[in-house]
């Protein structure tokens, strides 16, 4: 007789401190939470607290007022990716080793001013899925040698995926499952397009780990099988996928679900505090009143 009892499903709501949750968080926490309950699975709670110039303790301390009035329940401890450079670090350097990564020196104005200057001759910069520039390839083919000698010079500096290095090292077709769906309803079977980002950064000078490398080392060393965020985020999962694969993590299933957007079209901010969940509970209203507007 197998005696041997699968672990349950866990999920995450993982928030970042800049800012007062708004009604899109909501919506995520509250998804989260009701398909971890419809599974028997667990629900962590996550702070996303790696980049320190806009994290602070106040907008934490709100974001827990806000989730406990809404009736999250989360398991304790709660996890703050300040607490974990050093993993996220680790996994750098395993990516310097394969070779996959390389020191990025340009500055956002030198970029801005090479695309401007380009696109000045009627030709087109490629762009992201957000439509951001894709970074210039040129560092890319710099040497051991002269990467040593950029990086003695004690100049700023990120870490950016060679994407076309990574894609090669991997050698197959990625994918992921998607139990939600995509901005253009994509559901199933998604195939994954990480070269759509070009050279993404891994880390910068300011923070040691972007959200790319620092959310997948976190969903892996929290066992984390159910990973439902925002359509945001959906093709940022390409990116994911990729950095998965060659660090050897697991696989989480995935669903996007809808954006709620303001009166202009746009998805909420932050930075609009009439969407936000406090703004919601100083009106005078419930959390059930909450649950039944974005749900």
């Amino acid at each position: 007789m197998n005696t041997t009892l699968s672990k349950p499903p866990v999920f995450r709501f993982a928030p970042s401190p800049n800012g007062l949750l708004h009604l899109g968080h909501a919506l995520s926490a509250l998804l989260n939470q009701d398909m971890a309950k419809a599974v028997g699975g667990r629900l962590l709670l996550r702070i996303e607290d790696i980049d320190p110039a806009r994290s602070t303790p106040e907008f934490e301390a709100a974001i827990l007022e806000d989730l406990a009035w809404l009736g999250l329940d989360w398991e304790k401890p709660v996890r703050r990716q300040s607490d974990h450079l050093d993993l996220y670090r680790e996994a750098l350097g395993r990516l310097v080793k394969m070779g996959v990564v390389y020191p990025a020196f340009l500055t956002r104005g030198a970029i801005k001013t090479m695309v401007e200057t380009f696109e000045q001759r009627g030709k087109v910069w490629p762009r992201d899925p957000e439509g951001a520039a894709l970074y210039p390839p040129e560092e890319r083919g710099h040497s051991p040698a002269q990467q040593q000698r950029m990086l003695a010079s004690g100049k700023q500096h990120a870490w950016r995926l060679d994407m076309a290095k990574a894609l090669a090292m991997v050698g197959e077709t990625l994918s992921w499952q998607e139990t939600g769906s995509g901005p253009k309803g994509e559901t199933g079977s998604i195939a994954a397009d990480p070269a759509a980002w070009g050279d993404v950064i891994l880390s910068r000078a300011d923070a040691p780990s972007s959200y790319h490398l620092s959310v997948v080392v976190d969903d892996a060393l929290q066992g984390v099988t159910h990973v439902v965020r925002g359509q945001d985020l959906f093709h940022a999962t390409a990116v994911h996928r990729l950095l998965q694969r060659l660090l050897d993590l697991p696989e989480p299933v995935y669903h996007h679900h809808r954006l709620i957007l303001g009166p202009d079209g746009r998805k909420l901010s932050k930075s609009n505090r009439d969407t936000g969940i406090a703004a919601f509970r100083t009106a005078g209203k419930t959390p059930e009143d909450l649950r039944r507007a974005v749900l």
